[in-house]
């Protein structure tokens, strides 16, 4: 089993998405990148902790690989976009990969530079060693499939698993 740690906007969404993949066996939602320690929901969305709302993907490489894993991360959300991701505006919704591993790494920068010329604007997602993952709290885990009706996930989760669904 292997491991990536992504942030691209509201866990919410990114968690409902990368679910629907096809060898995602298992998906976390949390923080990572900052400074805080054991953050919780409220601090994170000061912005003032350094971490972003991320997902951490737990996949079978002999199902998906990790360019695929980055190939569908960069479908569902907006990597040019610096510090937002649709409605939600801060540092803690920047587009950020924390690898764990220099072979991780090397892939992720080779994607996005191969990325480049398919965008108008710069990709300004951060690249960064995973020191530390936080698991969010558990009314956040699995949120979109406790709150289907939920407004904000009605809005911005359902989109998000339709392009997964057409990603398979």
């Amino acid at each position: 089993m292997e491991t990536v740690v992504l942030g691209g906007g509201c866990f919410w969404c990114t968690e409902a998405a990368f679910k629907e993949l096809k060898g995602v066996e298992k998906v976390t939602s949390g923080y990572a990148g900052g400074h805080t320690e054991n953050p919780s929901y409220r601090q994170v969305c000061t912005g003032k902790t350094g971490h972003a709302e991320v997902i951490k993907v737990e996949y079978n490489e002999q199902k998906i690989s990790l360019e695929k894993i980055l190939e569908f991360f960069f479908r569902i959300h907006d990597p040019t976009t610096e510090d937002r991701e649709g409605p939600d505006v801060g540092s803690q919704y920047r587009s950020i990969i924390l690898y764990d591993s220099e072979e991780q790494r090397r892939i992720v920068e080779d994607f996005i530079e191969e990325k480049r010329p398919e965008y108008e604007d710069q990709i300004v997602t951060e690249v960064k060693e995973l020191e530390k993952f936080w698991k969010a709290e558990e009314k956040h885990q699995d949120y979109f499939e406790k709150n289907p009706n939920d407004a904000y996930c009605t809005m911005h989760a359902r989109p998000k698993m339709e392009k997964a669904r057409s990603y398979r």
